[in-house]
């Protein structure tokens, strides 16, 4: 039998239809795949072995009763720890959470149960999503498979890494300035950011609501689509959830192709502090697009240079707010409960074991930045900006299709070469941050390997809010191109672990 780790979700879930393999039998492939390589990877938190099997059994019984049964039934996925899981413990990469098992699901969780999805565990993260490369986490780094001295990106880089390394063939992620695109670009996979609103948020731990969004991961296309299509659609219980159809992903990552479609280069992405290598494979794959039959055109969004600087107002702001609610009276963690300290000092005696560096220094800066007399200068000046880069995307959007840039500046950087700078951290974020800022979708798919250090290069496509469907359309024709230039999938180059 084909090994059941390395085949696309979409193969799993026709293997399992076809009754050439349980679900029980693949969730314990992947089981064991997870025994056998997480040690060096460590892309989960907590593996749910007990659940995950009673998924399957229960994917598998259904099928014996001919029931049925969604296009993902049975397929294995790893969920970034930032959902509710009822019974399975959530730490959102937190020390202040460690231990707290939530007595409810996540929507999101909760539609991929009922699609027959077997949920494996909880993967690493920066904790509380804040940061680029997942070495934020308070349970320490996670390695990238095709370098494990490398990182896998940020804030969702175990879901990224289970994906690189064979442990699961779907991953969720969250993506708030690019923490699902880049991951997906360093490690070779694909990542899809939805529209704002697509997905719901409730049950999603809160880093910043007017940015967090959860989407897909994968290692193709199309299995993104059909992730995609299994947890979107309008909760009544998010007030941001968009009521209005799914489109069409599904189909257009079937169907992909790009003849008559103008597609546009953003001109603010490209220069100092671009690797060259990432500027050549991206330049290649602009020239694909147009021997696939798309007209390419350069457009200039010249608010985006102020991209950063307003989501490093925007979302330390909003975290600020959110995480006042970890104040040791309701849940997680408590330190100093001794009767010799008064609320306020068990809240901050919790807070400061509980809470890492990077939220810490966020959570100063948001709350500086909303403070009496500075409001209007910082925070208010950055919604201004945030304002403009959506008038810019409205702009360019009139002439184009799609727009195209590199995922991220540079490949995966070595783990802790930028722990003591965050600056250099947040510039990873670069070319995903403005996308965040006005809620269109976006997604990253690798488009080669680096020439200086051989690895991963992501393209990243932005489409309108509520035309998912064009980036399945693009990446598809795209990643059926490059497949058949190279003659395999770009993860067929990754060391074996």
């Amino acid at each position: 039998m084909t090994d059941l780790t390395r085949m696309t979700a979409a193969e799993t879930a026709a293997t399992i239809a076809a009754g050439e393999a349980s679900a029980t039998e693949v969730a314990q492939a992947h089981l064991d795949r997870i025994g056998a390589v997480d040690e060096k990877v460590h892309a989960f938190l907590h593996v749910d072995t007990e659940g995950a099997l009673r998924a399957a059994r229960a994917v598998d019984d259904r099928r014996a009763r001919g029931e049925e049964l969604g296009p993902l039934a049975g397929v294995p996925l790893a969920l970034k720890d930032i959902f509710t899981t009822e019974g399975v413990p959530t730490t959102v990469g937190s020390k202040i959470l460690e231990g707290w098992i939530p007595s409810y699901d996540a929507t999101l969780t909760r539609r991929l149960k009922d699609a027959g999805v077997v949920i494996l565990g909880k993967t690493n993260m920066d904790e509380f999503a804040m940061g680029s490369s997942t070495e934020n986490s308070a349970y320490g780094p996670t390695g990238n498979p095709w370098d494990l001295t490398r990182i896998p990106g940020g804030s969702g880089g175990g879901s990224s890494a289970a994906l690189a390394s064979f442990q699961a063939p779907l991953a969720i992620g969250t993506d708030t300035g690019g923490s699902i695109r880049q991951p997906a670009s360093v490690t070779g996979t694909v990542g899809v950011k939805p529209t704002y609103g697509g997905v719901s948020r409730y049950g999603m731990v809160a880093f910043s609501s007017s940015l967090d969004q959860g989407g897909p991961c994968a290692r193709t296309v199309l299995d993104a689509a059909l992730l995609h299509e299994a947890i979107a659609g309008h909760d009544p219980l998010d007030s941001t959830s968009i009521d209005a159809p799914v489109p069409p992903v599904v189909e257009a990552a079937r169907n992909g192709d790009v003849r008559g479609m103008r597609i546009g280069v953003v001109k603010e992405f490209a220069g100092e502090g671009y690797q060259a290598g990432v500027m050549t494979r991206f330049n290649e794959a602009v020239e694909l697009l147009r021997e696939l039959g798309a007209d390419v055109v350069e457009v200039s969004c010249p608010s985006f240079s102020y991209a950063l600087a307003a989501y490093y107002l925007i979302a330390p702001s909003e975290c600020s707010s959110n995480l006042a609610r970890f104040d040791a009276m309701r849940y997680g963690m408590r330190v100093g409960d001794d009767g010799t300290h008064s609320a306020e000092e068990v809240t901050a005696l919790t807070r400061a074991a509980g809470f890492g560096a990077e939220v810490k220094r966020r959570v100063m800066l948001g709350t500086y930045a909303l403070s009496s007399g500075y409001y209007d200068a910082y925070y208010g000046s950055a919604q201004k900006v945030r304002t403009l880069i959506t008038r810019d995307f409205e702009r360019v959007f009139g002439g184009v299709d799609v727009l195209v840039s590199p995922t991220t500046p540079t490949t995966a950087f070595p783990i802790g070469e930028r722990a003591d700078d965050p600056m250099a951290m947040y510039l990873a974020d670069l070319c995903t941050i403005p996308t965040n800022l006005a809620g269109n979708a976006a997604m990253s798919l690798p488009c080669g390997l680096a020439p200086e250090d051989g690895l991963p290069v992501g393209l990243q496509i932005i489409a309108p809010a509520m035309a998912d469907d064009r980036l399945y359309r693009v990446g598809a024709a795209v990643e059926a191109a490059f497949t058949a230039r190279w003659g395999h999938p770009i993860l067929e180059e990754a060391p074996t672990l």
